[in-house]
């Protein structure tokens, strides 16, 4: 009876103490301070995603800084909890950012009474629209992927991660690792901000054993700095001589891509710089020798040109004797700009030599390698097998990515997609196709669609798809040969009112006839694609219930339901 009494007062102890209501010390209508008095693992932090910015201090025993993050704490009610891990945190400075003198005292907000204390977080998915087989974050807001690397068997994919909350802020890389770019593994997140910024997007490469990062420390400047991983990119240690690359003479100044040129036998950088990108070399990753600039007057210039990545493909054509031809690839996401508003990535084709980039368009043509709403900050894998050129983009769009209806984390990536050339008429364009790890998750054949299919349409000269659902929700498609066309509407598709950018009609060439369509649906997203790759649009949907009835005007669908 003893042990059982003990027990019991064991338990109501510890329930007691992960959810005993902090006090704060307020010292003014936007500063208060809290310090942390109980040895627990996480402090979860409650987040109303309407209000301003608290800017929190934290500090260690001996009154150090050694960090600063950006939280929408709650003032007068809770969308979710994040968790901000103690690791000898003794106190937080928190000072808000605009006039709280209409929010009633700060004594009185609703962080303080919600604040728990715990030693887990739970991660079990809340949302029902987060996608079965397209990865996503456990928690919290992510956009660009980053470093994305093949190494023994497993592919790594960094992101842009805030980790206090599922909008933009405190930026990091977050860290998943895949054995087959389906199913994902979420990692700690592998490098975090520090005196020199925020991290902004970047890439790795492989040199021997080593993983090394390139990354944009995003400060007062944008500035470029480098991290090394002896565990095979689990960890990383920051360089001593950071930043290795900087400016004066341009704010947007950022997104290193490096990779080796075995070619020029030469490491090769490509960033970012406003509306051009910049082309570097190296012998040694650390000193960097600026080579030339592309841009100027070639593509869409509507907005900043961010994300970009430099590649060789290579086209073999039948006549004469499977002649095979290298061109390079140069992938410039652009935003605004996109040809429906908002984020795109658009492409160059034409000619490197490990110092210049010459394209073989003229100046005025603009090559879209999606032409989806929600296709953006593309690029690909650093030494992935079998020589493919496999990439992933970020699958919203900055128009309305902070609004979209879900709170536990915000934001997907795409399936991935390999990439190749073909001619059509006079130009050389990018194929896309979806990877064929894809078709190892494609399952049974079934009569109707549901909320994670893949659609197969063998279409004809004009072919018609609508998906619909029981509430008159809808998206649809259509094909004209005629007019060499692929549309998609998703006026109607669920839930469009947090945007007015969102509802919308995408439209795309086809550089030629399509024999058939693939068509990936996934809760909240469908992809379409030619199957020779000829067509890419990737589109984000919010119905209140699953697509389950599939009509198909002039061609025939065979759907199958994806294993995940």
């Amino acid at each position: 009876m003893k042990k059982r009494c003990l027990l019991t007062l064991m338990i109501v102890l510890l329930t007691c103490m992960a959810f005993a209501q902090v006090k704060p010390i307020v010292l003014g209508d936007r500063h208060a301070m809290l310090k942390l008095t109980q040895d627990s693992r996480y402090l979860l932090l409650p987040v109303q995603e309407t209000e301003d910015i608290a800017s929190i201090a934290v500090l260690d025993n001996y009154n150090n800084m050694v960090q600063r993050i950006n939280v929408k704490l709650s003032i007068d009610r809770v969308d979710y909890y994040v968790p901000f891990e103690i690791r000898g945190t003794a106190l937080l400075d928190i000072e808000w950012q605009g006039d709280r003198r209409q929010k009633g005292a700060v004594g009185d907000f609703v962080c303080w009474k919600d604040m728990k204390y715990s030693n887990e977080f739970d991660t079990t998915n809340r949302e029902k629209f987060r996608p079965a087989y397209h990865h996503t974050p456990l928690y919290g807001w992510m956009n660009d992927p980053n470093g994305m690397f093949y190494k023994d068997g497993v592919w790594h994919l960094y992101f842009q991660y805030n980790p206090y909350g599922s909008q933009w802020e405190n930026m990091t890389w977050g860290h998943s690792t895949s054995k087959d770019l389906v199913h994902w593994e979420a990692q700690p997140a592998a490098i975090e901000m520090d005196w020199l910024g925020s991290i902004f997007s970047g890439s790795c490469v492989t040199n021997g054993n080593d993983v090394v990062a390139f990354y944009t420390s995003a400060g007062h400047h944008q500035t470029q700095s480098m991290a090394v991983s002896k565990d095979g990119g689990r960890t990383f240690e920051k360089y001593s001589g950071n930043p290795i690359l900087t400016t004066s003479d341009i704010p947007d100044f950022r997104d290193p891509k490096a990779f080796w040129n075995e070619d020029a036998k030469v490491w090769n950088l490509i960033l970012a710089a406003g509306q051009e990108m910049r082309i570097y070399s190296s012998k040694d990753l650390k000193e960097w020798t600026y080579e030339s600039s592309f841009g100027k007057e070639y593509g869409n210039h509507s907005g900043v040109w961010e994300c970009p990545d430099l590649f060789p493909l290579t086209q073999t054509t039948k006549q004469p004797n499977n002649q095979t031809t290298k061109k390079w690839v140069l992938l410039c996401n652009i935003n605004p700009g996109g040809p429906f508003g908002g984020s795109a990535t658009q492409y160059f084709i034409g000619q490197f030599d490990g110092k210049k980039f010459t394209c073989e368009s003229m100046p005025k043509v603009t090559k879209w390698l999606d032409y989806g709403k929600d296709h953006y900050a593309t690029v690909s894998f650093y030494n992935a097998p079998e020589n493919r050129r496999v990439v992933l983009a970020w699958m919203s769009n900055w128009q309305y990515a902070n609004q979209v209806p879900t709170k536990q984390y915000r934001s997907a990536n795409s399936i991935p997609r390999d990439l190749g050339i073909f001619q059509y008429g006079e130009e050389t364009y990018v194929s896309v196709v979806p990877s064929k790890e894809m078709l190892a998750v494609r399952g049974q054949k079934v009569k109707k669609p549901t909320e994670t299919c893949e659609i197969v349409v063998d279409v004809k000269n004009q072919t018609e798809i609508i998906l619909s659902n029981t509430k008159g929700e809808e998206v649809v498609m259509r094909y004209d040969t005629t007019k060499q066309t692929f549309k998609m509407d998703r006026t109607k598709s669920g839930d469009v009112s947090f945007s007015e950018a969102f509802p919308c009609e995408t439209k795309a060439p086809t550089y030629g006839q399509i024999k058939q369509l693939r068509i990936f649906v996934d809760r909240c997203s469908i992809e379409a694609f030619d199957a020779d790759g000829k067509m890419a649009m990737t589109n984000l949907v919010f119905p209140s219930e699953p697509y389950n009835t599939i009509k198909v005007n002039g061609g025939k669908a065979t759907i199958y339901q994806i294993e995940n």
